[in-house]
């Protein structure tokens, strides 16, 4: 060994030296190699246009109308740690409406059926209010008297809800399960306070309750399904589950093992439950679960992965989003969900109408529970919507006397420009035509009057009609509703008639003064039958009961699929390139429905074009309304005054499992086209892609990227570091072999995973038609988990912008922790002296070591004291935080040798350690969610011991690694093995490409691998120390 003074240590710039200098050039960790300079001026212009696309572009506008309400608490202390072990980390509480409910402290006042509302990621027990309040005062205002609903077994709703102490449940599986097995004691407790004559205000001839009604709010609907799957689940105690903004397709991070196999669990559950054959053997067999999502303004959650169609079948189960159901038309943000006046009243009239506390169960059947959600949440539109006129009995008698009180139109179709027209009742009839095989048809009706319950308007009556007395009727009894036009004529004809109860359909105005669908003004109705359903019927007959002129109007027309629906069957390709065009003809239907198969991918926007001409503003009914809509998930999204806007949806979606077998999929996007028939004029349809507004799509789906692929671009580097360092004894600094790298070894890589994303698809890719799956097929539930999600091959692209976007990021990084170690350095310079030697092995002089700060036994007892507590109390990304910080020290130290001795040995040991540095600090973002979980468990002053995360092995190499880094030793060259070290990286970069976006966890488990096999080859060549 030599011993040199570190001041006389300097380069010696003679030709001799000229190969020395340009290896330390090599060396020196804060050049900006050209190659570098370009790929991450790239990478931030595309991040930049990306995120600001994302701020800026297919926004969608905010209509949510804030709510009010008067709460009180009432904590239920009854329930503690005689009930549950978390009674004194978790509490329960009861929701009243001050003014309006009736309670006293020895008399909580429980009177009807009991909901429960848990609430999800960091959020408040006190979310509760807007629903509850609104549940309170419905039924204060409206149901109290009602004699018809008390004896149909409609009661008040008494809503309990969780306070878990803001949770993070998000970040931690375990805390997943604690919080289920918290609400599922919680329901037990709620059933048993039924059973106290001291706790109830409600009828003593009731049945108790034996279940609970669930609403979850983001990962509390994730914790609302965990119950049913815990071992001490009472069944059927739960079978009602509403969830609004849940992610329940996939976690929305997949950086915690726990979180990710309890999905796993849950998931399998439900599916294998709802595929078995008889339902005798399904346990969920009367559960309904509703998921609501927000829609586009969701920033927290992607509403994509709100989607229940791989969990449950329609006859159980749908997804709707805010913007499809009737009289809210808004998307609506993550909280807003939970306050938004108008979501919160279609909530609680749902309720309400599928209570019975005459069960048990406290609700109808199941069958009745969905036909009343799909009532209040979905538009009446779809096809499988149920219609009630043929089920309705007649109750109008329509008498008809001369041509001047009514008459029969000879067309198709018939229009009122203004109603009371006439200073006399007036009917006008349409002639139900035959049906035929050969072409479908329908009858349509729009009219900006609004449809009563009955089936009445204040200034119409639209009836359908047969003669009377009705063929096949045994009775002539008179009809209870009678409309006399005869003036008296006993030889009038007479008309039993229905109402179209239950079957009006509300849509947005749309006049020239809207602007949004959700405005709060009066909507319009809309009437729709196949003919089929009228062939009991001879004549629709429309009623103007206005006597005074007014602006309402009504048409109503019968018309054929040959009229009303345009197929534009094109590819994605053609479609991205030349966008569709169609002008729709003068004579076109009242509603025109335009299909586009190729539409379907939630990554992709476009934007739509409408233009009518010859419409006068004084004579046209209304303004183009458009229905933007897919049908799996039920997303609808309605444009009113329609001229100009953005399309996006969220139809087929990265990482999302396929439907259930026999389930309908997503088969495109469909526009239906409501526009003024009386204008006489052609409509023009162009549709075009929003590239700019496609490439904010992106970040809500992929945010999670740069958790996994800059791990490849940093495995990638080190490989390329360690190579040349076996090969010359030259460990490179990390921006130069980032340079070598993007030569070849990255873009190579890059290139291989796109191939494999594209070569490897599966039958259905995402501009594909697809249809209905067939039953009793098996289907992997995990094909979309490989890589960035997509299995189209149009998204091939998707890879190498997230490797270019990981360089950018890993560069970027690099450069701020030099700025930081820059600092470190000189901070460490002012409070440290230097001993003044370095040691130099003469048979190696390159290989040094820095001052060692600690001696080896205090490394020894401290790793020791670490692992320890990692076992028994800390959980171990603790240890990886602090395994963090002295590398960041160690680091600090070796650039401060380096810079004042400028020798090869120096910087080849602070461009170790700074690659190493880098490379954990990558991983750092996948441990720190569960140590912010830890964090707040303390800060709720919750002391029992962590639940998981102690597993030793998982940071024992990486703490060795660190001590052995920090005493100052260089790791040796390898010859023999150096393959293992090229292997186990490129494994790491692999993998981070192939699965890191969805088992994000595994890669601290493989860094780990990587980090025991350098404490290994440090200790296989160790060679002994001689002190200064």
């Amino acid at each position: 060994m030599l011993l040199r003074p570190k001041k006389g240590l300097t380069e010696d710039l003679s030709a001799s030296n000229a190969k020395k200098l340009q290896k330390c050039r090599a060396q020196d960790p804060f050049s900006w190699p050209p190659l570098v300079l370009i790929t991450t001026a790239l990478a931030l212009l595309s991040l930049t246009f990306i995120v600001q696309s994302s701020l800026k572009r297919q926004v969608d506008p905010q209509g949510c109308i804030m709510s009010m309400m008067s709460p009180t608490y009432l904590k239920l202390s009854g329930f503690d740690t005689e009930h549950s072990r978390f009674a004194s980390k978790y509490s329960l509480y009861l929701y009243r409406e001050e003014g309006v409910d009736e309670y006293k402290h020895d008399n909580i006042g429980l009177r009807g059926a009991p909901v429960l509302f848990i609430p999800g990621n960091a959020g408040s027990y006190k979310q509760v209010r807007s629903l509850s309040s609104e549940a309170s005062r419905y039924y204060y205002n409206n149901l109290r008297h009602d004699q018809k609903a008390r004896e149909e077994g409609v009661r008040a709703l008494d809503f309990f809800t969780v306070d878990f102490n803001e949770d993070l449940a998000a970040f931690h599986g375990q805390t997943v399960i604690d919080q289920a097995e918290y609400v599922n004691e919680a329901i037990a407790y709620i059933l048993s306070l039924y059973h106290d004559s001291r706790r109830l205000n409600r009828d003593l001839d009731l049945p108790d309750p034996s279940s609970v009604i669930l609403i979850g709010h983001s990962m509390g609907g994730i914790v609302a399904r965990t119950v049913l799957v815990n071992t001490k689940y009472q069944a059927n105690s739960v079978n009602t589950i509403i969830t609004m903004s849940t992610p329940h397709a996939r976690p929305p991070v997949s950086f915690d093992a726990d979180i990710v196999s309890l999905y796993e669990q849950i998931n399998t559950y439900w599916r294998d439950a709802y595929t078995q054959r008889w339902s005798s053997n399904n346990p969920l067999w009367q559960t309904t679960l509703i998921s609501i999502a927000g829609g586009g303004r969701d920033t927290t959650v992607p509403s994509d992965y709100t989607s229940v169609s791989s969990l449950v079948p329609e006859s159980h189960g749908f997804t709707v989003f805010t913007s499809t159901v009737p009289n809210v038309w808004t998307s609506m943000d993550h909280l807003a969900i939970t306050w938004a006046d108008q979501i919160r009243k279609a909530i609680v009239k749902s309720l309400y109408e599928v209570v019975d506390v005459r069960r048990a169960a406290q609700t109808k059947s199941r069958a009745a529970r969905m036909r009343t959600f799909r009532k209040w949440f979905l538009t009446g539109l779809e096809p499988s919507a149920p219609k009630h006129l043929t089920s309705s009995e007649h109750n109008v008698l329509l008498k008809l006397g001369d041509e001047s009180h009514s008459s029969i139109t000879k067309t198709s179709s018939l229009t009122l420009h203004r109603l009371g027209m006439q200073d006399f009742t007036s009917a006008k009839l349409l002639t139900v035509p035959p049906a035929t095989n050969h072409t479908r048809k329908h009858f349509q009706l729009l009219t900006d009057q609004l449809m009563h319950p009955d089936g009445s308007f204040d200034q119409l009556e639209i009836l359908f009609c047969s003669a009377f007395p009705i063929a096949g009727h045994a009775t002539t009894a008179p009809l209870p509703i009678q409309i006399d036009l005869s003036s008296g004529d006993a030889s009038a004809t007479r008309l039993a008639c229905k109402r179209a109860i239950n079957d009006a359909i509300l849509l947005p105005t749309s006049t020239r003064q809207s602007r949004n669908a959700f405005d709060q003004t009066p909507p319009f109705t809309f009437l729709q039958y196949d003919l089929r359903e009228l062939q009991d019927y001879q004549f629709v007959a429309i009623v103007d009961k206005s006597t005074e002129v007014t602006h309402g109007w009504l048409h109503a027309e019968f018309n054929s699929d040959t009229d009303s629906a345009v197929g534009a069957d094109t590819s994605l390709a053609r479609l991205l390139l030349r966008g569709v065009s169609l002008e729709l003809p003068s004579s076109r239907s009242l509603m025109t429905d335009i299909h586009i198969p190729a539409l379907s991918s939630s990554l992709l926007a476009y934007n739509l074009k409408i233009r009518q001409h010859g419409c006068r503003k004084d004579t046209e009914l209304f303004t183009p309304l458009v229905r933007q809509y897919i049908d799996a998930p039920h997303e609808s999204k309605y444009f009113v005054n329609f001229k100009e806007g953005d399309i996006n949806l969220h139809g087929t979606a990265p990482f999302m499992p396929p439907a259930l077998p026999g389930e309908a999929i997503n088969s495109g996007v469909s526009f239906q086209i409501w526009s003024d028939p009386t204008c006489r004029s052609s409509l023009e349809f162009r549709l075009r892609p929003d590239l700019p507004g496609s490439f904010g799509k992106l970040v809500i789906r992929y945010r999670t990227v740069f958790a996994a692929f800059p791990l490849l671009v940093v495995a990638m580097v080190l490989r390329k570091q360690f190579r040349l360092y076996d090969n010359t004894g030259v460990f490179i600094s990390f921006n130069d072999s980032l340079e070598q790298s993007l030569r070849l070894p990255l873009p190579v890589l890059l290139l291989s995973m796109t191939f494999f994303a594209t070569a490897f698809t599966g039958t259905q890719p995402l501009s594909a038609t697809p249809h209905a799956r067939q039953p009793n097929i098996t289907i992997d539930y995990t094909q979309n988990d490989l890589l960035l999600g997509s299995q189209d091959t149009f998204f091939w692209f998707l890879v190498p912008l997230g490797g270019l976007l990981s360089v950018g990021a890993c560069v970027l990084l690099n450069y701020l922790i030099l700025g930081l170690l820059q600092v470190s350095s000189i901070v460490f310079s002012l409070f440290s002296s230097s001993n003044g030697y370095v040691k130099v092995d003469d048979s190696d002089k390159e290989k040094t070591s820095v001052m060692i700060s600690t001696t080896p036994r205090r490394r020894v007892i401290n790793t020791i004291v670490l692992l320890l507590l990692v076992a028994t109390i800390i959980p171990y990304p603790f240890a990886y935080v602090v395994a963090c910080i002295v590398q960041f020290a160690t680091t600090t130290r070796a650039l401060k040798d380096a810079k004042d001795l400028r020798s090869g040995a120096t910087l080849n040991f602070f461009n170790y350690t700074h690659s190493i540095l880098i490379l954990m600090l990558w991983v750092l973002p996948i441990n720190l969610p569960v140590l912010v979980v830890w964090i707040h468990n303390l800060a709720v002053h919750w002391m029992t011991p962590f639940s998981s995360h102690h597993n030793v092995l998982s940071i024992m190499p990486f703490i060795l690694l660190v001590e052995t880094v920090s005493s100052g030793m260089m790791v040796p060259t390898l010859q023999r093995f150096k393959w293992a070290t090229n292997f186990l990286f490129f494994a790491l970069a692999v993998y981070a490409a192939v699965y890191g976006m969805t088992y994000a966890y595994r890669l601290h488990y493989i860094a780990n691998i990587i980090a025991l096999w350098l404490v290994l080859i440090h200790f296989s060549t160790r060679k002994p120390r001689i002190s200064p």
